[in-house]
């Protein structure tokens, strides 16, 4: 009962562009072959990216010790806003001041987590952001791991955490807000692009 009174005490939230930024954690040449559907993450991270240029969403990129594990694949580095890349030693991206000081100035409630791996960077960066007090939305398909079950277990363990778990889509519509705009029609070109 205590557990449900919490559940019905917090409102829902919904992403906005204004509230909102992107932080793509790891996506690293090395790393990103090694795991499970790397294809789908790297083609979603692009579209959260691309869409988040369009609507002046903040966007952050971490790399994970890339003297050995490379740079972020070419797909999305040539999308990184210049100056938004932030090399890291610690897992968490939080646990990092360089990149905790990015974040923290960037004044944003909300941030949306895309990215690798699922059970080690981003799980401890979302957490890291959840006592933060910031509103955290991991985007369950632009993210995995090596292994499935380690994905799906730290995307179970996140939401048991605090954390919202979204997909692509629901971020875009809910950063894009209503129909008949510029940003909409844009956005369904995208999609349809994307389906075709």
């Amino acid at each position: 009962i205590a557990r449900l009174a919490i559940v019905l005490e917090t409102p829902p939230m919904l992403i906005t562009a204004d509230q909102s930024c992107l932080l793509i954690v790891d996506v690293q040449a090395k790393l990103a072959s090694a795991v499970e559907e790397c294809e789908r993450v790297i083609a979603n991270c692009a579209t959260l990216m691309q869409v988040a240029a369009r609507l002046r969403v903040a966007v952050l990129v971490s790399e994970q010790y890339p003297k050995g594990l490379g740079p972020t694949v070419p797909e999305l580095a040539e999308l990184a806003p210049a100056g938004s890349l932030m090399v890291k030693e610690h897992f968490s991206c939080m646990g990092d001041a360089g990149c905790a000081g990015r974040i923290q100035g960037l004044d944003r409630s909300q941030v949306v987590v895309a990215g690798i791996e699922a059970h080690v960077c981003v799980l401890q960066t979302a957490f890291g952001l959840i006592n933060e007090d910031r509103q955290v939305f991991v985007v369950a398909d632009a993210v995995s791991s090596r292994s499935a079950q380690d994905c799906r277990l730290a995307l179970d363990r996140l939401r048991a955490g605090g954390v919202s778990i979204v997909t692509t889509e629901m971020v875009l519509f809910e950063w894009v807000g209503r129909s008949g705009t510029a940003e909409f029609k844009k956005l369904s070109e995208m999609l349809k692009n994307k389906q075709a």
